[in-house]
């Protein structure tokens, strides 16, 4: 039979372009309908592998991604706010998710998706209000799943009467690795397990495949989605590349298993469908549900044994910045709230060092624009801004209690740091920024700039360190230390000023190439200024 491949190909890769885009959109506007709270959903609920699981449901519901989930789980693992443990609980969950969007597939809506759609457009366009149009964005990326599915059917409907094709589905059912091959290579290239799912319930449906042929491919369908969680991690932290190897593992070894017992699976799926009478599609999304389902029960008591083994697997001690609070201890406000200001202090000097430590990334990323260095002043950041909101609520409730006269004084005092310090971790944002913009826009500072540039980052980097000492020790000579480097900062800038102007009257320097420099140098005098208010509540103390 003569085919007619190009109208196939085009109906198949439109519908397939049409259904990505769907389930991404309609996942985007479920995210903001929530609200986007999700890492901190995921940060407090996984308190063991149990709720991690659940969690993992719950958000890959959410966003209508596993890989979307494990790739969050992944860069919280990576920033110190998660566990290893806890993640391989998540990435269970988040298997269990994706399965949802299956279900969906599996109940005839289809028929009803053009006027979904037509709704979804009208509270998109004709609604101001952001939560309306959330919703608009839900039903369109919805109603798009299924008319995206409908190409794809029917791009693959002409396949059931061409021999070559049917061979393959044949050597499928009688070869059951050939299967979980063909699921996992389509889903590597997809880079979407409800995708293939959804294109292996529409040849199911058509009959162009037998149940015995399309498990496999299931199976294989959850070893390519890990893929995307592989490409996250390629760059990131040791944990995050374990929290990845988990994921991978986690469904080779279901698979296995499955593939082991296949001719049972197979015989329990048609049991099951006999029982509720499934249609095809909903035999597919059950089959896959429980797939998941039981593979998560079976390896969840073996959560720390793959702990164990991706820690061997991926060696290497892992440099994690810990976002959360390690010194607030709640019950000791109330049983000595002296204690507790000290257990506060412990975690602004922490805060402190976190600002030290971004501005050294920074300064390290203008000299050798490693991304990395980057990465690692932006994760310093976001922890600055954690501990700055928990250390913060700390003291306020700190002041309900009675304090003395001294302890009074440093409490306000610490108030006034904590800005001061989340104040510097925003000027380390601004000069990694301005670094991005002078590399993307190939702008090219003069050797004589370069270096004028590294001279003021260490004189700040000092005279910050210095402050931190003096916060911690409370000494006033080191406070008396910051102003007096603080000034040399004031000057530097001057001169610096001066020096630029020069260079920019002989043509040394460009316009643009001068701009990034006053803005650096404006935002480390103002690191030094914040470094000086910290010195001065030393001075009000003592």
């Amino acid at each position: 039979m003569e085919l007619n491949w190009q109208e196939m190909i085009f109906e198949f890769l439109g519908g397939l372009g049409l259904f990505l885009f769907a389930i991404k959109y309609m996942g985007d506007g479920l995210q903001k309908a929530a609200g986007d709270r999700l890492r901190d959903i995921l940060d407090r609920f996984t308190t063991n592998p149990f709720m991690g699981v659940l969690v993992g449901i719950f958000v890959t519901v959410l966003i209508q991604s596993s890989s979307g989930t494990t790739v969050i789980t992944v860069g919280l693992v990576s920033a110190g706010f998660m566990t290893l443990r806890q993640a391989i609980g998540v990435i269970m969950g988040a298997n269990i998710g994706t399965t949802v969007t299956a279900f969906i597939i599996g109940i005839n809506v289809g028929e009803y998706a053009y006027p979904i759609m037509a709704l979804g457009a009208v509270l998109l366009f004709f609604f101001k209000k952001s939560k309306i149009q959330n919703i608009g964005q839900v039903l369109f990326g919805f109603s798009g799943l299924f008319i995206g599915l409908e190409l794809m059917s029917s791009g693959m409907k002409p396949l059931r009467d061409w021999p070559a094709f049917i061979d393959l589905t044949l050597n499928m059912s009688d070869s059951p690795i050939l299967g979980v091959i063909v699921g996992a290579i389509f889903t590597l290239i997809v880079q979407s397990s409800s995708a293939t799912v959804g294109i292996l319930q529409g040849l199911y449906a058509e009959n162009l495949i037998t149940l015995q042929g399309a498990l496999p491919v299931l199976f294989g369908d959850n070893i390519g989605t890990t893929i995307t969680a592989i490409l996250a991690a390629l760059g990131a932290s040791v944990a995050a590349r374990r929290a990845a190897a988990t994921h991978v593992l986690f469904n080779v070894v279901g698979s296995i298993i499955f593939l082991l017992v296949l001719g049972l699976f197979t015989n329990y799926m048609e049991w099951v469908t006999g029982i509720l009478g499934l249609e095809p599609k909903m035999q597919i999304a059950f089959a896959h549900g429980t797939f998941n389902v039981v593979n998560t029960l079976i390896q969840l008591p073996l959560i720390g044994v793959w702990a164990y083994v991706v820690t061997k697997l991926i060696p290497g001690e892992d440099t994690i910045v810990e976002y959360k609070p390690k010194y607030l201890d709640y019950s000791l406000i109330t049983k000595s709230p002296g204690i507790a200001l000290g257990q506060a202090k412990q975690e602004v000097v922490r805060m402190g060092d976190f600002s030290v430590q971004g501005l050294s990334s920074a300064m390290d990323y203008l000299k050798t624009l490693d991304v990395k260095q980057a990465s690692t002043a932006a994760q310093l950041e976001e922890a600055i801004n954690n501990l700055d909101q928990k250390t913060t609520d700390y003291l306020v409730s700190l002041s309900k209690q009675s304090l003395s006269g001294a302890n009074s004084h440093i409490h306000h005092a610490l108030l006034e740091n904590i800005r001061d310090i989340e104040r510097v971790g925003d000027h380390v944002e601004n000069l990694i920024e301005l670094i991005d913009y002078k590399e993307s826009n190939r702008i090219k500072l003069s050797e004589e700039a370069t270096q004028e540039l590294e001279e003021m980052f260490k004189l700040v980097i000092d005279t910050v360190k210095i402050a931190m000492q003096a916060l911690d020790t409370r000494d006033v000579s080191l406070a008396q230390q910051v102003r007096s480097q603080e000034e040399r900062i004031d000057e530097m800038e001057r001169s610096l000023r001066k020096h630029h102007i020069r260079r920019l009257n002989e043509g040394i320097c460009s316009g643009s190439a001068g701009v990034v420099f006053a803005d650096i140098i404006s935002n480390l005098e103002r690191i030094g200024d914040h470094a000086n208010n910290i010195a001065d509540t030393i001075f009000e103390q003592d």
